[in-house]
């Protein structure tokens, strides 16, 4: 007679991820999802009444703090208007991701860009970036 507990030692050994590579990974997700949110001028409370969530867990989302399920990423993919790889993107290259000051800067003009709600004065923001770009 067998022994219960022996097919389970017969068993295969699964690879893991390592418990800090899975943090990283949630980390950069996360911070991929404040990234696009920002590009879309969304504040964090809309983001998080777009996909059913409070605020909170929308913040834990965007920090790594909390793993987000498959079926929220789908939600959050589709509100963000991305793909769900675009979440992943980077993820091989760079193991430590820092946001640099002129990224920052990027992100803060684009939210800020998509936050006017005049047309007339976007058109004349972005005639004055070429302008700008033109001249050096």
């Amino acid at each position: 007679m067998s022994q219960p507990n022996d097919a389970v030692a017969t068993l295969p050994r699964e690879r893991t991820v390592p418990a800090n590579r899975a943090s990283d990974i949630d980390k950069h997700v996360g911070a991929r999802i404040r990234e696009r949110r920002i590009m879309m001028g969304l504040s964090q409370q809309q983001m998080a009444d777009m996909i059913g969530v409070t605020y909170q867990q929308a913040h834990k989302y965007e920090r790594g703090i909390n793993r987000i399920s498959a079926g929220r990423l789908y939600e959050i993919t589709r509100v963000l208007s991305v793909p769900v790889s675009y979440f992943f993107d980077g993820l091989e290259n760079n193991d430590e991701q820092v946001v640099a000051p002129r990224q920052r800067m990027c992100l803060e003009l684009a939210r800020n860009f998509s936050s006017i709600d005049n047309e007339r004065h976007q058109e004349a923001l972005s005639q004055m970036a070429r302008a700008l770009a033109a001249a050096t």
